[in-house]
């Protein structure tokens, strides 16, 4: 601040700092909108350009496979919805194994983008003028906090931006939110990359790919991991009840 500057005028240019990247992603999102990225987000698209992708993995793997982490990354951190079909789309470009990997790290990449821009530029200062119920929230959700982002992440109903952004305006360190990010949606990339690498056969027989059937299929076992992970939660709960006194 030069001697010029007032008080309130580098606080505001402070706040106008700390939003910026927010504005960027809120920007990249309408950009992509208005150009109508969103649209080839679908199996028509799959089904229709089939030959020229498969051509062009074929002829320049690393390049392609660079490129799907990239786009999967950069539409994960501006919240384009359709990363269903991406994660499908690896399947079928490169199989499950390839698919998978390339996806989950797409998918870190991104989301952890998306949580340091919302820790730095929200997070920190909401907490900062957080009142008491926000405060204790916030240290309830830290003291176990893996347990809760795992909890977040094999949840099929909590959207993926959601899991992306809560963490950081409660304040999860980055290295857990990376360790969760990366194990917790592995099971979920797992079975639609797995729809994905079979999806040519499907495209062969002329069959429709029924999506709803296949999620109710997952939602089961997904949620019932998302139980699981609040066990440690439950027991410390339970560890932290007195005991009744003795009756007389």
């Amino acid at each position: 601040m030069t001697h010029t500057d007032t008080p309130t005028q580098a606080k505001k240019t402070n706040w106008a700092l700390r939003l910026l990247p927010v504005a960027i992603v809120i920007v990249g999102l309408v950009a992509a909108y208005m150009a109508g990225l969103h649209k080839y987000l679908s199996l028509e698209t799959l089904e229709t350009q089939r030959a020229a992708l498969n051509e062009f993995v074929t002829e320049n793997f690393a390049l392609a496979f660079a490129a799907y982490i990239a786009v999967y990354a950069l539409a994960t951190l501006f919240m384009l919805p359709g990363a269903l079909w991406i994660t499908i789309a690896g399947g079928f470009l490169f199989g499950l194994v390839g698919g998978s990997a390339a996806t989950v790290l797409g998918a870190t990449l991104g989301a952890t983008a998306l949580f340091s821009v919302a820790r730095t530029s929200i997070g920190e200062p909401l907490r900062q003028r957080a009142g008491p119920f926000l405060k204790k929230l916030e240290a309830g959700f830290r003291e176990d906090a893996l347990s809760y982002m795992f909890f977040l992440r094999f949840m099929p109903m909590v959207p993926f931006p959601v899991a992306n952004i809560a963490p950081a305006l409660l304040g999860a360190k980055a290295r857990d939110f990376i360790l969760s990010t990366f194990f917790g949606i592995m099971p979920g990339v797992i079975a639609y990359t797995w729809v994905g690498a079979g999806l040519g056969g499907v495209f062969d027989r002329g069959e429709d790919l029924n999506l709803g059937g296949f999620f109710w299929q997952v939602a089961p076992p997904m949620a019932a991991l998302a139980v699981v992970s609040l066990i440690p939660v439950i027991l410390k709960r339970f560890r932290k009840v007195p005991a009744a006194p003795a009756e007389n």
